[in-house]
């Protein structure tokens, strides 16, 4: 099979979560610290603009396919996965920005409950999106300002005090949503279920 433009840029951005993954591991460094924290940051942003572009790609040229459709919500997952756990693990969060443990934990367990639910709604040939839309993309959103947040936090709270508030607010936020997108989800998976078990 064939790989349309779009789905190159999604295996490209899960390639690009192992180098993401070492910068971060790196980030102690006594001397390299600041720069590999900084190189995690610009790939993280690739990664996260790259996102948009592919979906955009896929609409524009009408290239969307069931591929592309189970390959780029995991990219997302894999991706807000490492970032969850490696920012939250004191060896290699950003010092005094450290992400609370709970709140990645649930970033976490909503993206794998969305991913394994999608797949078991493809397995019964439903087209279902992996998550409602509105309440997903804000989700989304919340959960990429975060990390990105976060990564810049040591230079941004010495010209902004308040950061470490507006970081907790979106903390809290990206949790709140978290949850909310999961029972959401719960309900529109139930109705698929459901309307498989009656046609059958």
């Amino acid at each position: 099979m064939k790989l349309n433009h779009a789905n190159r840029i999604t295996i490209l951005r899960i390639l690009l979560i192992v180098p993401f993954v070492i910068f971060m591991l790196k980030d102690d460094h006594p001397t390299m610290g600041t720069f590999m924290r900084y190189a995690a940051l610009l790939i993280f942003l690739v990664m996260a603009f790259s996102d948009a572009y592919d979906g955009y790609i896929a609409r524009k040229r009408k290239e969307v396919t069931p591929l592309g459709a189970f390959l780029d919500p995991t990219a997302d997952k894999l991706l807000m996965a490492c970032a969850c756990v490696l920012l939250s693990v004191n060896n290699t969060a950003v010092p005094g920005f450290r992400l609370p443990p709970t709140v990645a934990v649930l970033i976490i367990a909503k993206d794998m409950f969305l991913l394994i639910g999608f797949v078991i709604l493809r397995l019964l040939n439903f087209q279902a999106k992996p998550t409602p839309a509105l309440i997903g993309r804000i989700a989304t959103a919340l959960q990429l300002t975060m990390v990105a947040a976060i990564l810049i936090a040591p230079e941004m709270s010495e010209v902004l005090t308040g950061w470490i508030w507006f970081l907790r607010f979106l903390w809290w936020s990206a949790a709140g949503t978290a949850i909310v997108t999961t029972l959401i989800y719960i309900k529109v998976g139930t109705k698929y279920i459901e309307q498989f078990e009656n046609s059958r």
